[in-house]
């Protein structure tokens, strides 16, 4: 047995104290920082989720069985089914703040009225025949159209149609459950209103470039916008590669890159206060370089192939294809013919609490 110095027998009972201080620690509820800095302050985030990538038909062909075999009504609601990050297990959440999925509304059938705390919007990838009544206005759904519900909007859904439809559902559900500010109501049993009118009432006050209406002078934090065409988003994107083409100033040069955001009307900023959506268009053969962005994303591919490349991982695409980009993951985009993409992400949070500005040091550092 080696024998026990003075500086041994000094420090048994330092360490004893110790053990009996941390024992105390767990009685109190308590964490000492010294043993969870690096998980608490790791020098850039480190996300629980993880880049993922859902195949179209694999989800469509999913919808198509569930539509089979789960009605519609009141209780469960809407026969949506959400994309699970495996990052994220258990969670029905693609990232940690945003909430995708593919919602299926089978001939003729009426998902009925409700209204929610969180923001809500539907993107349609193919397909109409539905209208969603927002606030007592009827709003088709066509595609490539982006439709809001904002928060606490009562919203139901018909289909007029003998065929089915499916579209992209993006709600801040995660980030409102973090925050404990959930709410949720049951509107009638009976969706009233079955009207199908060419445009919305929304649409007609709001849908008019540069122009307000007088009537509506006081800012909003959400778009008072329902639709969002997408007669108007390909003309937008059409028009600044246009300008590319003969050089204009203020066009981005040689890129092949156009995008648009979806803005709110009475303030310019995002159309949803807590949700940023956007519309690319690649042009066959471009490239988006490398990024990093504290905003954790969603994309789904509305038309075209071509790839992600997300930490260094290639995601090839097709037509209805989804990919979730968590915080600070290094994404570049790849186009093998034209690729038009929708997004959306947590940007408008993630600026508005300054998450967004980062020191010139840390900058360089973790962009190396």
């Amino acid at each position: 047995m080696r024998p026990v110095s003075a500086r041994d027998a000094a420090a048994e009972p330092q360490d004893l104290q110790l053990t009996e201080l941390y024992k105390e620690f767990d009685a109190l509820g308590l964490i000492p920082l010294w043993t969870e800095r690096e998980d608490l302050m790791p020098q850039s985030p480190q996300p629980a989720a993880v880049p993922h990538h859902w195949r179209w038909a694999d989800l469509y062909a999913t919808a198509v069985k569930a539509g089979e075999l789960v009605p519609v009504g009141r209780g469960g609601e809407r026969r949506a089914i959400s994309l699970a990050n495996p990052g994220l297990p258990g969670l029905p959440h693609a990232t940690p703040t945003l909430w995708a999925a593919i919602q299926y509304l089978g001939p003729h059938e009426v998902a009925p009225v409700h209204r929610h705390a969180q923001n809500a919007f539907r993107f349609v990838l193919e397909g109409e025949g539905v209208w969603t009544i927002v606030d007592g206005d009827a709003v088709a759904m066509r595609r490539g159209d982006l439709l809001l519900t904002p928060g606490w909007a009562w919203h139901g859904h018909h289909n007029t149609t003998d065929r089915p439809m499916a579209w992209l559902d993006g709600l801040d559900i995660p980030l409102s459950s973090a925050l404990n500010t959930e709410f949720f109501e049951f509107g009638p049993d009976t969706l009233k209103d079955r009207s199908t009118p060419e445009r919305s009432q929304a649409e007609r006050l709001w849908a008019h470039p540069g122009l307000r209406p007088l009537s509506g002078l006081a800012d909003t934090p959400k778009s008072p916008l329902a639709a969002y065409r997408w007669e108007h988003t390909d003309a937008a994107l059409a028009g600044q590669l246009e300008l590319e083409d003969e050089g204009h100033e203020g066009a981005t040069a040689g890129t092949g890159h156009a995008a648009i955001r979806f803005s709110n009307p009475t303030t310019g900023a995002d159309a949803l206060p807590t949700i940023r959506t956007e519309m690319h268009r690649l042009r066959a053969g471009a490239t988006v370089p490398a990024t990093r962005e504290v905003a954790s994303s969603v994309w789904q591919v509305f038309e075209g192939d071509g790839a992600f490349v997300v930490n260094g991982e290639r995601l090839d695409v097709t037509h209805g294809d989804l990919v979730t980009v968590p915080s600070w993951a290094e994404v570049s985009l790849e186009a093998t013919g034209q690729l038009d993409l929708f997004r959306f992400s947590d940007a408008p949070v993630m600026e508005k609490l300054h998450f967004t500005t980062l020191p010139a040091s840390v900058a360089e550092r973790t962009t190396r």
